[in-house]
């Protein structure tokens, strides 16, 4: 085994980039209010990065079967942010990031750095160019891509307004 340690200059040059570029996506999603934000992206690239190296080192590792197995993992922990509400798919974006971050946490893993970088910026150029675009070409904002009510989206009718009381003791806690 060929393990240079926790404190080696390659480790932390690939542990610092893994938190970068990690950091550098969740902090986009977590600006959103998105379920991956900076603790989840961060986790997932520096594990990725973790396990690509470890399998690389391990005496008669294999770095490609380890990161079939991590493709896999992270497909289980992807499918874990989609759910469905009110008739669509929810989170499909967020399990998408989570994939990349972990091909990002591969390409550091493998000693690929320029390719993660570049691909961590091309990721915030897409998470934050498409927003853009769909705020600014109503054209973009159809079916699910809509932001409008769900219940404009469903049968068309409005909720039942909610109707204030005139009475004064309304917002009576029963004391006094």
């Amino acid at each position: 085994m060929n393990w240079s340690g926790p404190l080696a200059p390659g480790f932390c040059l690939r542990l610092a980039i893994a938190v970068v570029c990690g950091t550098a996506i969740g902090l986009e999603r977590q600006l959103r209010g998105k379920p991956s934000g900076m603790r989840t992206s961060i986790l997932v690239c520096v594990g990725t990065m973790t396990f690509v190296q470890l399998g690389a080192r391990v005496q008669g590792g294999d770095p490609a079967r380890v990161l079939s197995q991590v493709v896999t993992g992270i497909g289980f922990l992807g499918a874990g942010l989609m759910f469905t509400r009110h008739g669509s798919v929810k989170g499909v974006t967020s399990a998408a990031v989570i994939w990349t971050l972990a091909g990002i946490g591969a390409a550091i893993g493998l000693d690929l750095y320029g390719d993660a970088i570049a691909l961590t910026a091309v990721v915030i150029l897409v998470l934050v160019g498409v927003q853009r675009l769909e705020n600014t070409f109503v054209s973009l904002r159809r079916g699910v891509h809509s932001h409008t009510p769900h219940w404009l989206r469903g049968s068309g009718v409005p909720p039942e307004p909610q109707v204030e009381s005139d009475d004064d003791d309304a917002d009576d806690d029963g004391e006094g």
